[in-house]
């Protein structure tokens, strides 16, 4: 037998294993319902009161856990009071001034062109121009005031999210132990849904912007320590053996060696800790942040689109100019001490402080210098709406039929498939898939986490959870693998394409509900289409990745064998653009999972609808419990999906980035 032959015959075995796993699941599928009916249907005696304990739990430290001088509530009131004092602050300045005073806030005019400075300092004229452009942009559509309540929980949350992340990174890659027991609590801090922690965070802190901000450190701080994490384990050892051959303590070489050394990925980790707490603003408007997010929400109750829309974009232009900014600030470099005066060595301090006391003046003698004229303001909010109206008035007959023949040909047969299997079944069927792909350690988490979601009592609402998001998933990669091929393969195409997907991902998740509600009312169509429109981003992204990282030699080989243009792409490029595409996969489902708990908003009977109610209901042990459902699918699929593109590396000779990336 040649080494040819050798993959082939060693791929059977393989095969057939899984063929016979599907054979065994299928008989049982079959016969299974009568020899075993507690595999379809968990005896309520068998189910665990998790929601009942962890509410007990949230009740007792508010009412009778103590820290020795102090109550667990003395502790959250002291710390909403800490947070609570540098945002009144910071409000003040920017929103509200201090009326008794009679000082007015800083003027809008002072905003703008403290941006366009910033934005020079990091990136020279052009950037200052977008930073300056997007929050002029903001006051013209009148959003100005809502605009700077959102700065305000920002310019909080950002500092205190990235010096947390910062530092537990830190302290993690100092003591292993630490880190890996904050693995398995990051995993789910960053897959629960927002909604889940927003009931204990508002039993614990009240209602208001202290809890938002609460919210927002917990959902936006993970990325900042896993970044931490690897750049600090990525500095070069030669950086590290000086700093000991300097003769450095412990506090040196972490700040002056190590930390320096790691600035272009730790900022990369400041970026990241920016824009998810930008994500937040809606949801964080739910419990008293106000703002921008607040704007989106009222649109979504009225279903006003326009209005939904504008309050939206402000929200990207926000969220573009701190991107730019920030990513531009994580390339300059420290310039070298000049001997000048403290002017010229400090030049953009000086123009900050001339263009306030400019600004102040200005305010002064001319009323619009510190407030945004309303007869200034343009909005396109009743036009978007008479399109969405239009559209629905002339094309509903169109619309509906295309409804009703995907929920009846697609979507109801896979939600009636789903919610026939048995919980048994499913779990011994995903511990196999995990033995196969990724060993016994992944065959053990995946099999137990399917026992615990039945274990819970909401095993229904898990795969129907689970229908929505494949149905989405499906669809969302059937656009996005081949508008990635398009773009991939055109130079000219993918500018605007990443222009289109740049401008989706910084959407706030409500917007997408607006039009999707006007043009098919609730329920799981309207539910599957908003999820689809934010969840494309990433299987575009990936694949265009993938494809843009095939080696060109490996192109112009397969040109030289007389391979057609369909050839090369089938046989070369997407084979071995795989792994990015399946990693691509992965955070199209982790997309539509986070996407999915605010859908419950138009009707659905989800994990998502459970979180939802348990928020209304003030229910900590219930909102939690649906919340560590939804995780716990996340963490199942990521990791055997993880594995897959490990595997597939491993066969593309790959495998030493296949294990780096796993």
């Amino acid at each position: 037998m040649s080494d040819a032959a050798l993959p082939a015959a060693g791929a059977r075995p393989r095969g057939l294993a899984w063929l016979a796993a599907a054979a065994l699941f299928a008989l049982f599928l079959a016969w299974g319902q009568d020899l075993a009916p507690w595999a379809f249907a968990l005896p309520r005696g068998w189910q665990v009161p998790f929601a009942d304990w962890i509410g007990g739990f949230v009740r007792w430290l508010l009412d009778d856990a103590s820290l020795g001088l102090f109550t667990f509530a003395e502790f959250t009131r002291f710390l909403s009071a800490l947070l609570g004092a540098p945002y009144a602050l910071v409000r003040a300045v920017l929103v509200e001034g201090w009326p008794a005073a009679g000082i007015p806030p800083l003027p809008w005019t002072a905003v703008v062109a403290l941006a366009g400075l910033l934005g020079h300092r990091a990136g020279g004229w052009p950037l200052a121009l977008l930073a300056a452009a997007s929050f002029l942009f903001i006051a013209l559509f009148g959003r100005w005031e809502s605009a700077m309540l959102t700065l305000a929980s920002i310019v909080i949350a950002v500092p205190l999210g990235i010096a947390g992340g910062l530092g537990l990174g830190i302290l993690a890659h100092r003591r292993p132990w630490l880190a890996r027991a904050l693995t398995p609590v990051l995993d789910l801090m960053q897959t629960i849904p927002v909604f889940a922690y927003l009931v204990p965070v508002l039993i614990l802190f009240g209602f208001g912007p202290v809890s938002a901000i609460v919210a927002t450190l917990i959902y936006a701080m993970p990325p900042m320590i896993r970044i931490t994490l690897l750049a600090l384990a990525r500095v070069p050892g030669e950086i590290v053996d000086l700093g000991r051959m300097v003769g450095c303590t412990r506090a040196q070489m972490t700040w002056r060696v190590m930390v320096p050394a790691a600035k272009d990925a730790l900022m990369l980790g400041a970026n990241q800790v920016i824009m998810l707490s930008l994500n937040m603003v809606i949801i964080a408007s739910m419990i008293g942040a106000g703002g921008l997010g607040f704007d989106v929400l009222q649109a979504l109750r009225r279903l006003d689109f326009g209005a939904g829309l504008e309050a939206g974009l402000a929200i990207v232009a926000l969220a573009v100019a701190m991107d730019r900014v920030s990513q531009a600030w994580a390339g300059l470099r420290p310039e070298a001490p000049r001997a000048a005066p403290w002017p010229a060595r400090h030049p953009y301090l000086v123009a900050a402080l001339a263009i306030l006391a400019a600004a102040v003046v200005a305010a002064q003698l001319w009323p619009w210098a510190q407030s945004y004229p309303q007869a200034w303001r343009l909005s396109t909010g009743d036009f978007w709406s008479r399109v969405m109206r239009e559209i629905n008035v002339t094309y509903f007959d169109r619309l509906e039929a295309i409804k009703t023949t995907l929920l009846v040909n697609v979507m109801l047969p896979v939600k009636r498939l789903l919610l026939g299997l048995p919980w048994a079944g499913v779990a011994a069927l995903l511990a196999f898939a995990g033995w196969r792909l990724g060993g016994w350690r992944l065959a053990a988490l995946a099999g137990a986490l399917t026992v615990l979601i039945a274990l819970t009592g909401l095993w229904e609402q898990a795969m129907t959870t689970v229908y929505l998001c494949g149905v989405s998933v499906a669809f969302a990669m059937l656009i996005g693998v081949p508008v990635g091929i398009l773009a991939a393969g055109r130079d000219w195409l993918w500018p605007p394409v990443r222009a289109v997907i740049d401008t989706l991902q910084t959407l706030p998740s409500f917007v997408y509900l607006m039009p999707a509600v006007m043009l098919f009312r609730v329920g799981d169509f309207t539910a599957m289409l908003a999820v689809v429109a934010y969840a494309v981003v990433p299987a575009i992204r990936y694949t265009v990745l993938g494809l843009r990282g095939v080696d060109p030699r490996l192109i112009e080989a397969g040109r030289a064998m007389g391979c057609t243009r369909g050839q090369i792409l089938r046989r070369i490029r997407l084979r071995l653009a795989l792994p990015e595409i399946l990693l691509g996969l992965n955070q199209t489902i982790m997309f539509a999972l986070s996407m999915l708990v605010i859908t419950a908003l138009v009707g659905t009977r989800d994990l998502g609808q459970e979180v939802y109610i348990a928020l209304t209901k003030a229910n900590a042990g219930a909102g939690l419990v649906a919340g560590l459902c939804v995780a716990f699918i996340a963490i199942i699929a990521d990791r055997l999906i993880q594995a897959a593109a490990a595997r597939a590396r491993a066969r593309l000779g790959l495998a030493e980035e296949g294990a780096h990336g796993a």
